[in-house]
């Protein structure tokens, strides 16, 4: 059997529509179906950010602009574990087993149900944006009236009908839906989404829903008491095991008792670059990793693993490990429009700003983390680290979604600059999204290239780490070595009219910073530089204690420095210091807390290149950036 699970249409294709005014269709689908306008904006917003997603079909099946769910794209999604995944933005067919036999959920026939409503083919309603826009206004029409409720005026009596168009059967996800919906009507906004269209909704500080819709569909209490999520989160437990299994293994996580042992200092950002359902089982191995949270694509919901007291082997790096949660995203790091959902965003940014709160973990790029901004601890190791999220998680949409928004701190003169390219239109041109070297379909991207001159046309920046024996970097969509990411931050080593040069991995590394449109913005902070005399200091992987502080009974570990030069001169972005630490696994399977060797030793973590890094204190000194 073959079974479509992409578009009708390849973007920029003859094929693909043109609509001349997204915010005209909004206007008239609302009048048409009588549903008030700042309800289908923001039914639209939190379903897809008004994005049309070149026709891509989430992981549910959602199409266009309302998220109009197809049954058999969905099923035939969910039934890709075995199979290559396809290129994002292509044509693409998948042959397998027969699907599920019978009716499918009612949640996965949106686009069927809005077709017979308002008259037009399944195909229309996936491919031409304002006919997409018309579909969800009459199925929001529809629901509202299946609840017993008049087609008002009033924003606030439309709330269930909000609940009920999210097509969870989860009431504590159904009310989180209506409840983002509703707190994008009151706050407004104003976006060009990805074909370019402008849209606003206005803000409405008055929009608030009917009281009696609220307590028909939230729950008196969330359903899982023993999960650490906020209670407005839909949440469940299936845990890690922590067992022994032959041969003096043990997997899949360390008990500790963290922060009273160590302190948790990051949240790493994963994607698991498999299906939920996959993941579901390997969490559940204790010979494989394991990791605190897993957050469902097509919905957001969450589940959690290990305690956040507990140490998960999730990051690469134990010394990372030890201070981190880690947050898995259901998702492949080449194909974001299928499975970078905007419930998937929501649900990770109301979860992390959680977690960032119990902790005390600042919300910045030196302590939200990508796993592709983990370091490798030693040299050996960084070859083989994650590149996961990758280049096109949305860092600046989600660092909104958080309350802390990435912006300038500084003027354009300044001696830091913090990345923040427009992601819709950044488009660095990447490889091998498809397994092999042919360019990917343009995305906006997160990511900002390097060159080692002024020029788009000079060599690449190397990374010695990532590339051993002088290998250049590369576009591959999994290299980081020559690239940057909103949100970083890094010292400024020379300006040339539209070019900015900073310090990186002991180099000096250029983008394109246009004033008119900066890729870069001012940023005020800390850096570090090696102290006078010094030729060049070492750069470390991960924060150790110093020989003396370990006990008699516990191995001495290694400093391993990276294979970098930080040299004198050059200076780095710094959010703080440390003290050096080391969680000591003892000599195997055991149910209590492992020991922790803290030193005295102080180091500073510093944006070194793309990941963090360390440096020791005594090696450098700390200068306040001039903005």
């Amino acid at each position: 059997m073959l079974v479509p699970i992409l578009g009708d249409f390849a973007p920029g294709s003859p094929q693909t529509p043109s609509v001349t005014s997204m915010q005209q269709a909004f206007a008239d689908s609302a009048a048409e179906y009588r549903v008030p306008k700042s309800v289908l904006l923001g039914v639209s917003y939190v379903q897809s950010r008004w994005d049309t997603h070149a026709g891509v079909p989430s992981v549910s099946g959602g199409y266009g602009p309302m998220h109009l769910t197809d049954a058999r794209t969905a099923l035939a999604q969910a039934h890709r574990n075995s199979a290559p995944h396809s290129q994002a933005g292509s044509s693409a067919a998948i042959s397998g087993a027969p699907l599920p036999e019978g009716p499918p959920p009612e949640q996965m026939t949106t686009l069927e149900q809005a077709a017979r409503l308002v008259g037009i083919s399944s195909r229309r309603l996936r491919t031409d944006a304002a006919e997409n826009v018309r579909g969800g206004a009459a199925l929001l029409a529809d629901a509202q009236r299946q609840l017993g409720r008049p087609l008002s005026a009033d924003p606030g009596d439309w709330w269930g009908a909000v609940a009920r168009f999210s097509g969870t059967t989860n009431s504590v996800a159904a009310a989180e839906f209506a409840d983002d919906v509703f707190a994008v009507i009151r706050k407004g906004v104003r976006r060009t989404t990805d074909t370019g269209q402008q849209v606003a909704l206005a803000a409405s500080p008055g929009a608030r829903p009917n009281a009696s819709q609220v307590q028909a569909v939230r729950p008196a209490k969330a359903p899982h008491t023993d999960v650490e999520c906020p209670a407005t989160l839909a949440c469940d437990w299936i845990p890690s095991p922590h067992v022994e299994f032959g041969d003096d293994r043990y997997g899949n996580h360390d008990p500790a008792d963290r922060p009273k042992d160590q302190k948790i200092d990051y949240i790493v950002i994963h994607d698991t670059e498999d299906t939920n359902q996959v993941m579901i089982k390997t969490v559940q191995d204790p010979s494989e990793a394991s990791w605190h949270y897993t957050i469902r694509s097509s919905d957001g919901s969450v589940i959690q693993h290990v305690k956040t007291k507990d140490v998960a082997w999730q990051a690469g790096n134990q010394f990372i490990n030890a201070r981190s949660i880690g947050v898995e995203h259901e998702g492949f790091l080449a194909h974001p429009d299928a499975w970078y959902t905007e419930q998937m965003y929501r649900s990770s940014a109301r979860l992390v700003s959680y977690l960032a709160k119990k902790y005390g973990i600042p919300l910045d790029r030196q302590h939200i983390l990508g796993h592709d901004n983990v370091p490798g601890p030693t040299a050996s190791t960084i070859p083989g680290m994650h590149e996961d999220p990758g280049p096109y998680w949305d860092w600046r949409h989600y660092f909104d979604l958080l309350g802390a928004p990435l912006r300038a701190t500084a003027g354009p003169d300044s001696e830091l600059v913090t990345v923040l390219p427009d992601f819709a239109s950044n488009k660095p041109v990447f490889t091998n999204c498809a397994g092999h070297d042919e360019p990917c379909p343009a995305h906006g991207s997160s990511a900002v290239r390097l060159y080692s001159e002024p020029s788009e046309d000079a060599p690449l920046v190397h990374d010695e780490g990532k590339h051993p024996g002088g290998e250049d970097s590369t576009l591959r969509v999994a290299d980081m070595g020559a690239r940057i990411s909103t949100g970083q931050t890094y010292a400024v080593a020379e300006r040339r009219r539209e070019w900015t040069a900073i310090w990186y991995l002991g180099q000096k590394a250029w983008f394109k910073n246009p004033p008119a449109h900066p890729t870069a913005v001012g940023a005020t902070g800390r850096m570090v530089t090696p102290k006078p005399g010094l030729d060049d200091i070492p750069v470390y992987g991960r924060a150790l204690p110093e020989e003396d502080a370990y006990p008699a009974d516990v191995p001495v570990q290694s400093a391993s420095p990276l294979p970098y030069e930080l040299s004198a001169g050059q200076r780095y972005a710094t959010q703080g210091s440390t003290t050096g630490s080391y969680v000591d696994s003892g000599s195997g399977f055991d149910d209590a807390p492992h020991r922790v060797v803290v030193g005295n030793d102080v180091y500073y973590e510093i944006q070194f290149g793309y990941r963090i890094a360390y440096v020791r204190a005594d090696d450098v000194d700390v200068v306040r950036a001039d903005g």
